[in-house]
């Protein structure tokens, strides 16, 4: 089965909540756990920046030491695995086996039957994956999914959702986890009958203020406190950070506890002095997270003129190619397909926003989902030096695309002996992986998802059609080559729609 990497909560770098904090959502979810009554179902929600994943994190870590999680998913919108409905039920399925071997016993002879269940509705995933064997085995577990919003979802009632409602009932020893910002196909979704009557809310938004502004100063005392016992080259007051200090920043979170992470993220980062980027933060005559953000931008890129055109034009093209690819792709990867050397020196300056790696084998990831909401929005992002305009940058990334794909591309590019079945090439992934690698790889499978978000008036829209022509004309065959080796031969055909739907849309213009 096809499952999906780095979704579990072992993964990546999510942390969890400061020890201390956050004490009256904790208890309300363990009661609610520890509860033999018919509340089978927990869905945590708020806006963005309240800190959902970060408490699905640490309950996740807690509910695994005490032996109760059974498996997690943390659902993201950076990763096409992570994005996907089709990949949720084969991941926790391969967790609960991994876990179980009760559920393993159960689950073995479903794939020897029916090897590509994995590939089925999200119905036949349910009942056979998960609920079939969770039956057969008699396993009581939790089941975490963190982030449902973030899943390319256009049912207008949640579909993981109405999968749960439809099932719950049928594994009365299993609870699920949920966390998700109350939009309308949520909201929809925990609507549904089976799963309404079921189902324990938590909004994190009606909580006590008084609660969470405790939580958020003791978060911003600590952490700052850390900042300034560890940096022995600056000069502190015996105070710092003032209790007036944590006092405004509180007040500027304004319950937000994604404002306060930022805060301490660029307080930390080690170009200028602690003391005077806290003074910075705390002179701002306005709250939010968009006049955090622009005056981060602002600070780290002040040396820099804005006659200098060719800087911030880089600039936007390696952040719009960071937020905008459909899967994370290495460092390396990415400045290979972009054609840009210097991309990890052009965003290091971002280190409160961006999690920028050490190393290029490593992706660079978005510090919180707000930021690129934030930057790809012109109502909020109002200086169009640091505005990501996503038309034009998905065009860009699709001709990088398709001119890595015409520069690399060739027959036989794996050097595979002929006749040669693929099944018998035992260095195979070593071969794809010399050949081939993440950047071709990457422009193979979604050049064509690039070329959906591409509207029929962008700028230079002949240039696109240029391109595609001449793909299709001279590289299409080894595009396909590429696709096999990768195990991907699917791609070729869902690509070939994505193609013929952006034509149509077009030409009804």
């Amino acid at each position: 089965m096809h499952r999906a990497a780095g979704a579990e909560y072992r993964y990546g770098n999510r942390q969890g909540c400061l020890r201390g904090t956050r004490k009256d959502v904790f208890s309300q979810i363990d009661h609610w756990l520890a509860d033999k009554k018919d509340r089978r179902v927990f869905w945590l929600n708020g806006p963005a920046g309240t800190g959902k994943s970060t408490i699905a994190q640490t309950f996740a870590e807690t509910s695994f030491a005490d032996g109760k999680l059974g498996a997690s998913f943390f659902c993201s919108r950076d990763s096409e695995d992570r994005s996907s409905l089709q990949t949720i039920f084969p991941t926790l399925a391969f967790q609960l086996a991994h876990h179980y071997p009760r559920f393993r016993e159960k689950l073995l002879p479903v794939l020897t039957t029916i090897p590509d269940v994995g590939r089925g509705s999200l119905c036949s995933q349910m009942e056979k994956l998960i609920v079939g064997p969770l039956k057969a085995a008699r396993i009581q577990t939790l089941i975490i999914i963190d982030a449902i919003d973030e899943c390319k979802d256009e049912e207008p009632a949640s579909a993981i959702l109405s999968i749960i409602s439809r099932y719950v009932h049928e594994i009365s020893g299993v609870k699920f986890f949920v966390t998700g910002r109350p939009e309308p196909r949520i909201h929809s979704g925990f609507r549904l009958a089976p799963i309404r009557a079921t189902t324990e809310v938590l909004k994190l938004h009606d909580i006590e203020h008084s609660s969470v502004d405790g939580d958020i100063k003791m978060f911003l005392r600590t952490r700052l406190s850390a900042i300034a016992k560890t940096r022995s080259d600056c000069d502190f007051t015996e105070e710092w950070p003032s209790s007036a200090d944590i006092e405004i920043l509180s007040k500027k979170a304004a319950g937000l506890f994604i404002y306060a992470s930022v805060v301490v993220k660029f307080v930390e980062s080690e170009s200028r002095i602690p003391v005077e980027k806290l003074s910075l933060i705390t002179s701002l005559p306005q709250s939010t997270t968009d006049v955090l953000y622009t005056q981060i931008l602002e600070q780290a890129f002040s040396g820099v003129h804005a006659e200098e055109k060719e800087f911030y034009r880089k600039f936007r093209s390696a952040v719009g190619a960071t937020l905008l690819t459909f899967n994370p792709l290495p460092v390396k990867a990415l400045s290979s397909l972009v054609k840009a050397p210097d991309f990890s020196t052009t965003l290091r300056p971002l280190h409160s926003l961006l999690l920028v790696p050490k190393t290029e084998a490593d992706p660079i990831r978005v510090f919180h989902k707000s930021f690129p909401d934030f930057l790809k929005d012109p109502g909020r992002c109002k200086d169009e030096k640091f505005f990501i305009n996503p038309s034009i940058h998905h065009q860009e990334l699709l001709l990088s695309c398709l001119g890595l794909m015409k520069e690399r591309l060739r027959k036989n590019i794996c050097d595979l002996d002929d006749h040669v079945s693929l099944s018998d090439v035992n260095d195979l992934p070593a071969r794809r992986k010399t050949h081939i690698g993440d950047d071709l790889e990457y422009a193979c499978r979604f050049w064509s998802k690039h070329l959906l978000e591409i509207p029929s008036n962008s700028h230079n829209i002949e240039e696109v059609h240029k391109a595609i022509d001449e793909f299709f004309t001279t590289q299409l065959l080894y595009w396909i080559e590429v696709l096999t080796l990768i195990g991907n031969p699917n791609v070729g055909v869902y690509a070939i729609n994505d193609v013929c739907k952006w034509y149509t849309s077009v030409s009804c213009r």
